[in-house]
């Protein structure tokens, strides 16, 4: 049975409004991100689609979602994550906008786990990748790698997530709304504090130009009414223009893309003459496995990367360098005898 979660707050969209307005109503009162709200939005519509629009979802239910998340599984081979998401998307349409909520028993056909151990890149590896980055993009990707900070975590970091006396960052709602710290590398300290005051003295332009606002969420902002203009809340990788706001339609200086920072290792790991399928979370996993090779222990490990559960960060475990100098090989022992 796929565990369906339960939500203590009640509200009620728009009953006139078109379906796809009422949850967008209701995904924006209860604060979801931007990007979760995209997602929901198209698992929604595909489920609505692969009825062929000729049932509204209030006349359909826990068969008819058992039946799409079925089909995902066997005919579009998807991840098992993926099967998820869309069944959180469903359950959020039926608990929270129709407020049907579905049955417990749904028990769809499953996406099968299939366990891959992550990408690793060797130090040497890691060193010809940044020789093939500059400017903002390479620092990131000290960063990342120096920490073992996700993409995502990297790009949303503030001015004041930054202790450089303490040499800590602090990870603020992180994945599962949990807050952590990991520590900065003396390697990047300089850079990164010079890059900060860059950031600042933009913001100071923003100011004097009447905008320099920041997205706050909603519940932080109410809170400290001035916060969305200090400097310390301005993001540490700033877009290099202001754009308006899909939701508040307010001209903002939000946060870089992460698909420039992905392009820009993708473009360093070809160039660099890797052939492994490196991307900008390889560098989080090698940050891990070298860890593990230095002998930092586990919990410590799973600390620094926000793992819920160690189990999760024992996958390293399996792909860190081990000591097989000493080992003979068979195919090595075979040939000696002869010679």
């Amino acid at each position: 049975m796929m565990g369906i979660m339960e939500n203590k707050t009640k509200f009620t969209p728009n009953p006139k409004s078109k379906l796809m307005d009422q949850v967008r109503e209701t995904l924006r009162y209860y604060h979801y991100a931007h990007s979760t709200e995209k997602t929901y939005c198209q698992w929604i519509l595909r489920y609505v689609y692969f009825y062929d629009k000729k049932r509204h979802p209030k006349e359909m239910g826990g068969r008819e979602v058992e039946s799409f998340l079925s089909h995902l599984a066997t005919h579009g081979k998807v991840a098992a994550s993926t099967q998820r998401q869309a069944l959180n998307a469903l359950v959020f349409l039926y608990r929270d906008v129709l407020q049907i909520p579905l049955d417990q028993s749904i028990a769809p056909i499953r996406s099968k786990r299939k366990p891959h151990p992550p990408t690793v890149l060797t130090e040497n590896e890691v060193e010809r990748v940044f020789a093939q980055m500059k400017g903002t993009h390479l620092l990131m990707a000290k960063l990342i790698y120096g920490t073992g900070i996700r993409l995502m975590e990297c790009i949303r970091l503030r001015i004041q997530d930054i202790d450089f006396g303490q040499r800590q960052l602090f990870i603020r709602s992180a994945k599962g709304g949990k807050d952590r710290t990991t520590f900065l590398p003396r390697f990047v300290h300089d850079e990164l504090h010079e890059h900060v005051e860059r950031v600042k003295k933009l913001h100071r332009q923003d100011l004097e130009q009447g905008f320099g606002e920041v997205y706050l969420p909603n519940a932080l902002a109410r809170k400290y009414r001035k916060a969305a203009w200090e400097t310390s809340w301005q993001y540490v990788f700033p877009s290099k223009s202001r754009s308006i706001d899909p939701r508040s339609k307010k001209e903002r200086r939000h946060h870089v893309l992460e698909s420039g920072l992905q392009k820009a290792v993708k473009s360093a790991v070809r160039k660099s003459g890797i052939d492994k399928r490196a991307t900008v979370h390889t560098l989080r996993h090698s940050f891990a496995t070298h860890m593990l090779e230095n002998g930092t222990n586990i919990r410590v490990l799973q600390d620094l990367l926000g793992h819920a559960d160690v189990k999760t960060t024992e996958i390293y475990t399996h792909v860190m360098r081990k000591d097989i100098d000493g080992l003979q090989n068979p195919l090595d022992r075979l040939y000696s005898k002869s010679n």
